[in-house]
């Protein structure tokens, strides 16, 4: 299978997402705010799906706690689809995410 090669700022959010320390992730998740267009955050979503260094995810695990309500719910998405339930579950008994957002993948 051929690897494709893209190239901007989604380029961008998979090398720092690849390489996935606290200040990578900083960069990418400061994109979601209340004015990001739809594509960006199909890009933000993308590249956060890709972190699997520790320190990348804790800092993910700092934004679902104390990020902007989009960043939370982002957060959420990903650490739902880790299967990361009871890091979802605190942060919904904290009233930070919703229930839809609790059970989303």
């Amino acid at each position: 299978m051929k690897k494709i090669k893209f190239s901007g700022i989604l380029q961008e959010f998979i090398n720092k997402a690849n390489n996935g320390n606290t200040q990578d992730v900083d960069f990418i998740i400061k994109h979601l705010t209340t004015e990001s267009s739809l594509p960006m955050t199909r890009y933000v979503d993308y590249a956060l799906s890709l972190v699997k260094n520790e320190a990348g995810i804790r800092q993910l695990e700092f934004y679902l706690f104390h990020g902007s309500l989009i960043q939370r719910n982002y957060c959420s998405l990903f650490f739902n689809r880790r299967g990361d339930w009871l890091t979802v579950k605190k942060a919904y008994q904290q009233g930070l995410i919703d229930e839809i957002q609790a059970y989303s993948r």
